[in-house]
């Protein structure tokens, strides 16, 4: 009985031994590199948001040549013209919308200070 319980403190103190001393004898084993080539939080959203100005950018012109296509095939029908004007006009409202804030967020940066001033000459 006594030879059990003196296996059992055994094993416990050397369990707890290995549990406290592991980490330290593989400190350098273990090396988690960054997936992503941005360094910042603020870099990666930067990067998300210009991924979607670009889209945006390019699903507007879709829109007009599919608002034209609506214009362009009504065969007087008044409705389809009035749907291909609706394409182009909230295409250019997008567009605008779009630009606008764009701007917005440079101005915004540029007067807290977050953004680096651009280079002199």
């Amino acid at each position: 009985m006594i030879k059990l319980l003196m296996d059992k403190k055994v094993l416990l103190i050397s369990g707890i031994l290995f549990a406290l001393l592991t980490p330290f004898c593989f400190v350098n084993a273990i090396v988690f590199e960054n997936p992503l080539e941005y360094e910042t939080i603020e870099e990666l959203v930067d990067a998300i948001v210009d991924f979607l100005f670009y889209v945006a950018l390019a699903i507007v012109p879709l829109c007009v040549l599919m608002g034209a296509f609506y214009i362009l095939t009504a065969g007087g029908d008044p409705k389809r013209v009035k749907t291909g004007q609706n394409f182009i006009l909230y295409a250019m409202i997008g567009l605008g919308v779009i630009l606008f804030s764009r701007g917005f967020v440079a101005v915004l940066k540029s007067v807290l200070g977050t953004s680096p001033p651009p280079p002199e000459i």
